[in-house]
């Protein structure tokens, strides 16, 4: 009777540690691949659109992030620059050998025959800390300008890498299909060369095409991966980091009609490097202000209490001037500040001439892509189609020879490759004109 009671307690006991067994490996399944799906997703990469590149690259780029902290570091400046010069104070320990006292060498204020403590401060002249604070404004005005400079050529280079991926992935996916029909056509020479209705002549040349396209299929693979590897460093990712294929290319007739004179005006007004030039033009006049304010003297004022052994007995006021009596020295830096604010202006209107005259030529350049593409849409590429699949047709019956059908075939293949092509040339030339303008269009 003892034996039973402790086999039934052993069997709970067993059957607890089981349900806590069962209970843990229930929870950890129902768990497990929540967790693993939490923690092992991988995000999607980016490369599907230009705002995904785009966004990445404004967030990791080394280049940006070192002028975006030099603008910080110039912001920093402009307190200091108008700040007052620090006081001075200055102590002086009197017969500290108490000779007239009949004492002994002693350093300590309340031991030696007087002690002067001097405080002074110094005022520049009238004018001055106003001029170097709106100089350092207008600097840091500059270096921000100049962040915004770099982020534009750095949103042109990805802008200009991602139409060439949207271009090379266009082509790849056309060369591939050309690569079907062309086996195709290669399958069609083989029945007729092996019906007596061809020469074996049409079959050799069907192979050897279908070589072609195989090759450039390769080319394009490898500049695939150039590419990857280009917008990779953009994005301060390793070279092998994964990118989504980008999504497919809009004609280019959905996108609205520039306005020339509109976008002159907006280049003037909001182009980065001119408004830093602007800035530079500003921080030289300032500058040549604060050369002209060394004409006027700069002040100092001060107050001395003397202490003699445990007392303050004397007070001291003080009041120094410097004379500015070196004027060819003057001459000399006012006449540089002004050949500086010169060398200034004539670089901001150099630039402002050198801004117009690429929008000029980038409007141009798209107004003719947008020519080419409109013609290669509606009308080549839509010809050279019919044209291919007559030929084909009537290779199969017999009407036309095997050079004519490839010539449709090329035909149509260079058409789809001007195509894409120009598309590209096309957003490229958006690209540069957004960099000139310092926005997006």
């Amino acid at each position: 009777m003892p034996s039973i009671e402790v086999s039934v307690l052993q069997v709970t006991v067993l059957r607890r540690g089981a349900l806590r067994t069962l209970g843990a490996l229930a929870a950890l399944l129902l768990s497990g691949p929540a967790g693993a799906a939490e923690g092992a997703a991988p995000a999607t990469p980016p490369g599907a659109t230009l705002e995904s590149l785009l966004e990445l690259a404004r967030e990791r780029h080394p280049e940006l992030r070192a002028m975006q902290f030099e603008a910080e570091a110039a912001a920093q400046r402009v307190a200091p620059a108008g700040a007052l010069p620090d006081p001075m104070l200055n102590t002086e320990l009197r017969d500290v050998t108490n000779e007239a006292s009949g004492g002994s060498f002693n350093l300590l204020p309340s031991r030696v025959g007087s002690t002067r403590y001097q405080f002074r401060q110094t005022f520049p002249a009238w004018g001055r800390r106003d001029a170097k604070r709106d100089a350092a404004q207008a600097n840091a005005d500059e270096a921000a300008y100049r962040a915004s400079a770099t982020w534009t050529e750095l949103a042109l280079r990805v802008k200009t890498a991602f139409a060439r991926w949207q271009q090379v992935h266009a082509a790849l996916e056309q060369s591939r299909e050309i690569l079907a029909l062309t086996q195709r056509f290669e399958a069609v020479a083989q029945v007729r060369y092996a019906s007596g209705l061809a020469p074996q002549q049409d079959a050799i040349r069907a192979q050897v095409e279908r070589t072609n396209v195989t090759t450039e299929i390769v080319l394009l693979e490898a500049e695939l991966a150039t590419t990857r590897v280009r917008i990779n460093g953009l994005l301060a990712r390793t070279a092998d980091a994964p990118l989504a294929p980008p999504r497919a290319d809009a004609p280019l007739s959905a996108l609205a009609q520039l306005d020339a004179v509109g976008l002159r005006e907006r280049v003037l007004a909001r182009n980065p490097q001119l408004a830093a030039e602007d800035a530079r033009v500003r921080a030289a006049e300032k500058n040549k202000d604060v050369v002209w304010s060394n004409r006027y003297p700069e002040f100092t004022f001060g107050a001395a209490p003397i202490q003699t052994r445990n007392r303050i007995g004397e007070w001291e006021l003080m009041f120094e001037i410097n004379i500015p009596l070196q004027q060819d020295t003057r001459r000399a830096g006012e006449r540089e500040a002004l050949s500086l604010l010169a060398a200034a202006q004539a670089r901001k209107e150099a630039a402002a001439n050198d801004l117009l005259a690429q929008l000029g030529e980038q409007l141009a350049a798209l107004e003719g892509a947008r020519t080419v593409e409109l013609l290669a849409r509606t009308t080549l590429l839509p010809q050279a189609t019919l044209t291919q699949q007559a030929a084909l047709a009537g290779y199969e019956t017999g009407k036309v020879d095997f050079a004519t059908v490839l010539e449709a075939q090329r035909q149509v293949r260079q058409a789809q490759l001007n195509l894409i092509r120009t598309r590209a040339e096309a957003r490229m030339r958006l690209a540069e004109i957004e960099r000139l303008l310092g926005e997006e269009l």
